[in-house]
């Protein structure tokens, strides 16, 4: 039963690991096809992305985009998220699945949703159309992020604070935010990961007027296949593993996760 337990183990990890191995190989392949096992060695389409124009344009996008994204869902999930943990709301519960509902939604109805309301209000075409968009549809994740972070606050910290003189806002800022900041941060990286891989709301909120990394690799398709399109992948999978990474190092991930104190 161990050498099947092994073995059965041993072909699960290629499968998920196989189509990454290949896409690394293929984006260091020397000549302007995708071929498997590369041909010669090259880190031309590593260069393309930061050289060429229209692919720079794209991925200077992606990254203003995700940034703002997820500083906007961020701004927008720790009030209420504050508020409803501070007062005990009564209808603190609503106000969350007010804020998890996009999230529950096919990405492909929001961006229906997003098109037809900037449409209705005149305005097409922008790169904040997509930034709101995707700092609504992402904020269930820092808002649950930030919850958990607030449940772990010791109250009798916040007590003993308070029986010391300390104000509300000092209470907070040296009490709360230290706390909860790690579990905003999570949040930040999550909504910043999902923003930068997003595809349809982007395509529908901007189309083709403001090119996103995943809009210029859908463009770049139809006209064939490149290795440059591998090397976007492969800096893809660089980026997130460093975010998540960050998120391991500087909040509590078992907490993040659903593990129990």
């Amino acid at each position: 039963m161990s050498t099947l337990r092994r073995i059965y183990l041993a072909l699960f990890a290629i499968y998920l690991i196989g189509p990454i191995i290949v896409i690394t190989a293929v984006s260091f392949n020397e000549k302007r096809f995708l071929s498997f096992p590369p041909k010669g060695f090259s880190l031309r389409w590593y260069a393309e992305i930061f050289v060429a124009n229209d692919w720079f344009t794209s991925l200077m996008n992606s990254l203003t985009i995700a940034l703002a994204a997820a500083t906007l869902a961020v701004l927008i999930a720790f009030p209420v998220a504050y508020t409803a943990w501070r007062f005990g709301l009564r209808y603190a519960r609503a106000l969350f699945a007010l804020g998890i509902a996009p999230f529950i939604l096919p990405p492909v109805i929001m961006a229906l949703g997003f098109l037809l309301l900037f449409t209705s209000v005149g305005i097409n075409g922008l790169m904040v159309n997509v930034i709101i968009a995707h700092a609504i549809f992402l904020l269930a994740l820092p808002l649950v992020t930030i919850s958990l972070g607030l449940e772990s606050v010791d109250q009798s910290l916040v007590e003993a604070s308070q029986t010391m003189g300390a104000s509300g806002w000092v209470v907070f800022r040296t009490v709360i935010l230290p706390i909860a900041a790690p579990f905003a941060f999570a949040g930040f990286a999550f909504c910043f990961v999902l923003s930068l891989n997003e595809y349809i709301i982007a395509l529908m909120t901007v189309g083709f007027t403001v090119e996103t990394l995943p809009v210029k690799i859908f463009n770049a398709l139809r006209y064939g296949y490149t290795p440059v399109i591998a090397s976007i992948a492969v800096v893809f999978m660089l980026v997130n593993i460093t975010v998540f990474s960050l998120i391991a190092k500087f909040s509590n991930l078992t907490r993040i996760l659903g593990a129990q104190d």
